[in-house]
């Protein structure tokens, strides 16, 4: 069992730009965040462009990619478009993810297991391409050897039914829940699959999530805004780097 010395902590920063496009014009600005965000420890930088622009617009991705000195994630749907665009941009990672149009945020993870022959093309132009690709799944065995069979390098376990679970106080649900990622981050690392995880992640829960040796990054967003709204963002980063550097080493040390 292999054990990453640290975590690496990409911040989402979409949600800057929810507050920006509520008032309209150029404040509070996206890429602002991101580098009050790496100066404070972040290891990068997260933004979903979404197909209605609700909050991360073309401009914000175009800017982040040549004014950010870290890797940038790019969050994206499956289409042609968004594909044209990462492959004019060429983000670090494109981190490939489902998208409704009706919803709030991400409510689960792609659905490699019945999309892979849709899926496939976008995995290999964006391989082709020097992109790094992830898949924002399910943790599943079948999810994860979908995403083997599509020779994705990285996959995103999708911790928000867990994080929900906790915050409803369904503690049996909480625990089958952790379970299976748990079981997923340790299939990942036998198939040979990069493990990430993220959403709907807090301090408490990134500490745990980061007990698990086969995890090298998480990707948070929304709680760190709305954090940051009452300490400020660069409090809210290194709290967090604080939070998952302890639950690391607690987990080394066990």
């Amino acid at each position: 069992m292999s054990f990453a010395k640290k975590i690496r902590l990409g911040v989402n920063i979409d949600h800057v730009a929810t507050l920006r496009n509520a008032r309209g014009g150029f404040a509070p600005d996206p890429l602002r965040a991101a580098q009050m965000a790496l100066a404070a420890g972040a290891d990068g930088i997260t933004a979903h462009l979404r197909e209605d622009r609700r909050h991360i617009v073309d401009e914000d991705m175009r800017r982040l990619k040549a004014s950010i000195n870290a890797p940038l994630n790019f969050e994206m749907a499956a289409t042609e478009q968004m594909l044209d665009i990462a492959l004019k941009i060429r983000p670090h990672a494109s981190c490939l993810v489902p998208e409704k149009r009706t919803e709030r945020t991400t409510e689960g993870g792609l659905d490699v297991v019945n999309g892979r022959e849709r899926l496939a093309p976008f995995v290999d132009e964006l391989l082709r391409a020097g992109i790094r690709v992830s898949l924002f799944i399910e943790p599943s065995f079948e999810a994860l050897a979908a995403a083997r069979a599509l020779k994705a390098p990285v996959v995103e376990l999708h911790t928000g039914a867990w994080c929900n679970a906790l915050a409803l106080g369904e503690t049996d649900k909480a625990e089958a829940e952790f379970e299976r990622l748990r079981a997923a981050a340790e299939e990942a690392e036998r198939l040979g699959i990069e493990c990430h995880a993220g959403h709907g992640l807090d301090f408490d829960t990134a500490r745990l999530i980061s007990a698990f040796p086969q995890i090298v990054e998480l990707n948070i967003g929304h709680f760190l805004i709305g954090e940051a709204v009452f300490v400020g963002l660069d409090s809210a980063v290194k709290e967090m780097i604080a939070a998952v550097a302890q639950g690391r080493a607690g987990a080394a040390g066990a």
